[in-house]
């Protein structure tokens, strides 16, 4: 029971795509419902995306990691690879940002997600994961490379938050469940934007659901096969969130085809629940979201991306969504088969979220049991 001034929380998700945004969105709702106050950082969409969803919260400006990306599948990985002093240059910069920061606003605590440099001395500092294995697509020894790497990384929080049911066959699979996991690892279960309690309408057949996300010019080039097969494909109802807040909706729209250019959680959650079928990424954000509300899927995973390749394949393997490579996606094929899967039917709505209330109520008792009355 918080019984001393509200804490003073610092919520700070990782910019590659919205997937790290969405997912704090339930761990931000439950803070303000325990009272505490709230400071997000982030800048350019994803602050667009979270303002939309908390009008009323003060947002301070972290720059992200720019990252760019490789148009080629063969050249993805290797992009990134080349990437990594770009990358240790940002977790050094935001690291002197919280320092700076954390003196002004005097937080009591931050949670990040995938923010490697969020993490300063005398300041309760979490970092939230579900890859704990990074997949590198480069075989057994490189990956084996990666987790000696990483784990130090995030023994050096006073907690790291792993986003899935503690079970090994959760949803992140291996990702988030190697054989042994980092000593401050705390399981905190499905973390999903969508109230999964929500009214839920009865889907019409024809209503199909395009969630575009993930890093252009893939998302872009997604989003072009998309509307250019769509198109042709009159008898179903398409509707597209682009998830690019900056960008426009394209002129001469079939009628056949509505465009958002982003939504925030509840007009998702309402166009899921009236959806049949959703066509996405297989990134891990998404696809918890797909698992709350128990939708049929077509997934495509970004090519290169070693990470939704295994998740999208995995699901496939195990019978519950088709996974096309966007190379061979066509979709008057593909959506009659993705109908034949069951998609994500087992999920228990009175289960969601309540592993990640309790483990936020120990952080909360903790440091206010540590702080003078």
């Amino acid at each position: 029971m918080l019984t001393n001034r509200p804490l003073h929380v610092l919520v700070a998700p990782l910019d590659w795509g919205f997937g790290h945004a969405t997912r704090c969105i339930p761990i931000i709702r439950y803070l303000l419902e325990k009272n505490c106050v709230v400071t997000l950082a982030a800048e350019g969409p994803v602050a667009v995306l979270l303002r939309s969803n908390f009008p009323e919260l003060k947002i301070v400006r972290l720059r992200g990691y720019r990252i760019s990306y490789s148009k080629n599948s063969l050249t993805f990985a290797p992009k990134i690879l080349a990437q990594i002093p770009k990358i240790l240059r940002s977790i050094k910069r935001e690291r002197l940002w919280l320092s700076q920061l954390a003196d002004e606003y005097k937080f009591d605590l931050v949670i990040s997600d995938n923010r490697y440099g969020l993490k300063t001395a005398g300041l309760y500092s979490v970092i939230m994961t579900h890859q704990l294995q990074i997949k590198s697509g480069k075989g057994f020894l490189a990956d084996l490379i990666l987790k000696s790497v990483h784990y130090p990384m995030l023994e050096k929080f006073d907690e790291c938050w792993v986003v899935d049911e503690a079970s090994p066959q959760g949803l992140g699979g291996s990702l988030s469940h190697p054989g042994t996991i980092p000593s401050n690892a705390k399981y905190i279960g499905l973390l999903s934007q969508l109230n999964p309690m929500a009214e839920k309408a009865v889907p019409d057949k024809k209503n199909i659901l395009v969630l575009l996300s993930g890093p252009e010019p893939m998302r872009s080039i997604l989003e072009q096969k998309i509307l250019s097969q769509a198109s042709k494909q009159k008898e179903y109802h398409f509707t597209i969130v682009a998830g690019n807040p900056s960008t426009s909706v394209p002129v001469d729209m079939p009628e056949h085809i509505s465009y958002k250019t982003h939504l925030n959680a509840l007009q998702l959650t309402k166009l899921l629940n009236e959806s049949a079928l959703v066509i996405c990424r297989s990134g891990y954000s998404t696809l918890m979201d797909l698992a709350v509300i128990h939708k049929k899927a077509l997934l495509i995973p970004t090519p290169g991306q070693s990470e939704q390749e295994y998740l999208g394949k995995r699901l496939h393997a195990q019978g519950i969504c088709l996974c096309q490579k966007q190379s061979s996606l066509n979709l008057q094929k593909d959506i009659p088969d993705a109908f034949n899967y069951p998609g994500f039917c087992n999920a228990n709505d009175a289960t969601v979220h309540q592993r990640m209330h309790t483990v936020i109520d120990e952080v909360l008792n903790h440091i206010q049991a540590q702080k003078p009355c």
